[in-house]
């Protein structure tokens, strides 16, 4: 994990709704992997706490996030311009990639509006050779991103774009008429939508494999505020900073 100062070099717009931002920070670009985040501090003043964000992807020394503008934090974020620095701890957290390793045929990508942010780049990293199906749920087509992804179904809430229902209605249609083989299915969303598909992956019996999202403090454990309860074993709780963001999804509550 390091700190860095790190430079903006873009700014741009991936939907009407939603940003991606790109920052030079070569220490944690060398040791960055898919589902690991970034603990940014958007302004030297307000708001205190850090803001933790998905790694989008890494080219060379530059990392991307992607966000909207929800509140305070991410109306600062999105008044910044190219040649601005930002103070970002990284990478945090764990990866998706110990849980690709293994003997299966599919990769299962199933996102939820914002949760779509670790896919592109660990479609990138993913085995080339096992077959990737991504699904993407939003609420509507300006908050679709599709970029940086494979063999992509997209649902609506509106109809405006893809299917009209939810994510799941949609993965579960498929999984009904295509053959997916042995499967593993990675999540990212809405603790609510995560819910719903590990369950549907639990009675599929499919191994499922979600990054939790939830508000940090700290983001390296100090803390102890983003607690998460298990399913049993040796801990009561762990902690989504530090033992996640990336859980087996029989091994939390959801």
């Amino acid at each position: 994990m390091h700190q860095e100062h790190a430079v903006i070099r873009s700014l741009t717009n991936l939907t009407p709704e939603i940003k991606r931002l790109t920052l030079h920070a070569p220490s944690i670009c060398r040791d960055a992997q898919p589902g690991q985040f970034l603990n940014i501090r958007v302004d030297a003043n307000f708001p205190l706490l850090r803001r933790p964000f998905s790694i989008f992807d890494v080219d060379g020394e530059e990392v991307s996030i992607m966000f909207n503008v929800i509140g305070r934090g991410t109306t600062v974020l999105a008044r910044k311009e190219p040649g601005d620095t930002l103070d970002i701890i990284g990478p945090c957290g764990n990866s998706f990639l110990p849980f690709t390793d293994g003997d299966y045929d599919t990769s299962i990508l199933v996102a939820g509006g914002i949760g779509v942010a670790p896919f592109p780049f660990l479609t990138k990293r993913m085995d080339a050779a096992r077959r990737i199906e991504t699904f993407i749920g939003a609420r509507g087509k300006d908050f679709v991103v599709e970029g940086g992804m494979k063999n992509i179904h997209i649902a609506t809430d509106d109809g405006s774009m893809g299917y009209h229902g939810t994510v799941l209605e949609l993965l579960k249609e498929h999984l009904h008429t295509h053959d997916a083989g042995a499967a593993r299915l990675f999540l990212c969303g809405p603790s609510r939508m995560m819910r719903a598909v590990a369950e549907y992956a639990l009675e599929r019996n499919i191994p499922a494999y979600a990054s939790i999202e939830c508000e940090m403090a700290c983001g390296i454990g100090l803390c102890q505020g983003c607690a998460v309860e298990s399913n049993g074993g040796g801990k009561k709780y762990f902690l989504v900073c530090t033992d996640g963001t990336i859980f087996d999804t029989r091994t939390v509550k959801m």
